[in-house]
């Protein structure tokens, strides 16, 4: 196999990951009531509540609310599933890379940048919205952890492109 080839192969793995890192954690906004009543059931089964209080009392909280929410108004929940669609329409927007890495590089670092967004949308949003700051560290893990596949594409297609300009193979 070619530098170039494998160097391909590599972008396309590590831009798949992402993708489907990136749509699972979006799909997980379409049935929030559901999955904060299972996470709660298993919590209470796993006994977490005797050894984290403040996580189990806090996932309470946030069942309570959106319970509230699903029962009284549930136009609320039309929000996550605008922020379930957001995430599926990022991720389609990875095909191009996926493609041509070298000429759609700017999606890369777009993604990179809204990864790096997260931290300071956690840090002023969360305390206004009374979110804990533990939870908070949780959102900003997410542009941490999302940065790392990213940063690696972004590497391996500045040394692809390095190599000079032939047409890439399908």
């Amino acid at each position: 196999m070619s530098d170039r080839a494998a160097l391909l192969k590599g972008i396309r793995v590590w831009l798949v990951l992402f993708v489907v890192c990136l749509v699972l954690s979006g799909a997980t906004a379409f049935p929030l009531v559901h999955e904060l009543r299972w996470t709660e059931s298993a919590l209470a089964a796993l006994h977490v509540p005797d050894h984290l209080p403040g996580l189990t009392d806090w996932i309470s909280r946030v069942r309570d609310g959106l319970d509230t929410a699903d029962s009284d108004y549930p136009f609320l929940l039309y929000g996550t599933d605008w922020l379930a669609f957001a995430h599926i329409v990022i991720a389609v927007a990875f095909y191009g890379p996926y493609r041509d890495p070298v000429r759609n590089i700017w999606v890369v670092e777009f993604g990179m940048i809204a990864c790096a967004g997260i931290i300071p949308l956690a840090l002023v949003c969360g305390p206004i919205r009374g979110i804990p700051f533990w939870w908070s560290l949780i959102g900003m893990s997410f542009g941490v952890f999302g940065v790392v596949p990213l940063y690696v594409v972004r590497k391996k297609i500045k040394r692809l492109e390095s190599l000079g300009s032939p047409a890439l193979a399908a």
